[in-house]
């Protein structure tokens, strides 16, 4: 089993993302706001918990423009890593070129709570 962890750049692919990746087998995903070191720093190296207590839409929509998305999951094996990879990139573009995202793929000795029934 491996773990996969993508880090999307452009939060406005994150739903035909999300799409693809069921579409190849990926049964269930986690995704995480999350703002690398880039970002961070241009934002003046401020991270968000110190959100007003009566923010307005702009500063919500601010926020959430400026962060990632980082989605990960688990899978069986390596076809399945690589129909992920070339799905992410069918949406994104090649993950060689800038602004797409980061993918990183970890083999895993053991895993629990998998096996179990799904819900409807």
């Amino acid at each position: 089993m491996f773990l996969v962890l993508f880090v999307l750049s452009d939060p406005e692919n994150l739903e035909r993302l999300l799409d693809a990746w069921e579409k190849v087998g990926v049964g269930g995903v986690t995704v995480l706001l999350s703002k690398g070191l880039v970002r961070f720093k241009e934002s003046g190296g401020v991270w968000r918990e110190d959100f007003p207590l009566f923010p307005s839409i702009e500063n919500f929509k601010e926020h959430i423009e400026n962060t990632n998305r980082t989605l990960f999951t688990i899978v069986e094996d390596e076809t399945t890593v690589e129909r992920l990879l070339k799905a992410t990139e069918q949406v994104v573009g090649s993950l060689n070129q800038p602004n797409t995202g980061i993918m990183a793929v970890i083999p895993l000795a053991r895993v629990y709570g998998l096996k179990y029934p799904r819900r409807p």
